[in-house]
């Protein structure tokens, strides 16, 4: 018992160091402040409406994650589904993707509420898709997941997002948990891209930065795009 308590104990540590490693690598500095966004004001037949870009973009059906992924994050993506399928359930929704990343469970929550509304989603990574946010790109509607050419995927295996304290039965409980993550996250990556489990667990070990291409050959998207067009306008099913 004493053994599997300090194996516990170093597999936690270990987390925890990659941990911190993974937010100097994937994380830049805080911005010290944020471009103010500019409204938009347009004519309607009731008056006038003042609208920011985020508005626009949700108007055509557009939703944008551009920031770690989180609860708030999460909650904000699924309340856009979930209001646009209710306003055109027969039409596409496009999520553009330029995000380092965050909570496996925040990002549970918006992958299943792509499956759960009944439009279909393209995906759309512009930036970068790393950790969680590949997840998401991956999981499109199949035939609907493009990437910018400039674009870069990161995937790798979950960690700890904070210290661990407790007991050794409390430890082991929460690297059970983290097995379990593991095996989870292996399994939505074989389903989509359509490799096999043992490869997939392979590339999880490191970090594995692909280009837009290389995400393409792997199959976390089917197609890279250039053009703007096509991709602000999500085609009728």
């Amino acid at each position: 018992m004493a053994r599997c308590s300090t194996y516990v104990l170093y597999i936690l540590y270990v987390s925890r160091v990659r941990v911190e490693c993974d937010a100097m690598r994937n994380q830049p500095p805080a911005p010290t402040a944020r471009y103010v966004l500019p409204e938009f004001t347009e004519r309607t037949s009731s008056g006038t409406r003042t609208m920011d870009p985020y508005a626009k973009l949700l108007q055509e059906r557009i939703v944008f994650l551009g920031s770690p992924i989180d609860d708030t994050s999460a909650n904000d993506v699924m309340a856009q589904f979930i209001h646009l399928e209710h306003t055109a359930p027969d039409q596409d929704i496009s999520l553009y993707i330029n995000s380092p990343g965050g909570s496996f469970t925040a990002m549970t929550a918006i992958y299943d509420t792509m499956r759960f509304v009944s439009c279909d989603i393209q995906t759309v990574c512009l930036g970068q898709a790393a950790s969680a946010a590949s997840v998401l790109l991956a999981a499109g509607t199949p035939g609907k997941r493009l990437a910018l050419p400039g674009a870069r995927i990161l995937i790798h295996q979950p960690s700890l997002h904070e210290p661990v304290r407790g007991q050794a039965d409390d430890l082991e409980i929460q690297a059970r948990e983290m097995a379990r993550t593991r095996e989870l996250l292996e399994e939505l990556y074989a389903r989509h891209t359509g490799r096999p489990r043992d490869r997939i667990s392979q590339d999880l070990e490191r970090d594995t930065i692909l280009t837009a291409q290389q995400a393409v050959d792997y199959g976390l998207v089917d197609r890279l795009t250039a053009a703007r067009k096509p991709a602000l306008s999500p085609a009728r099913r």
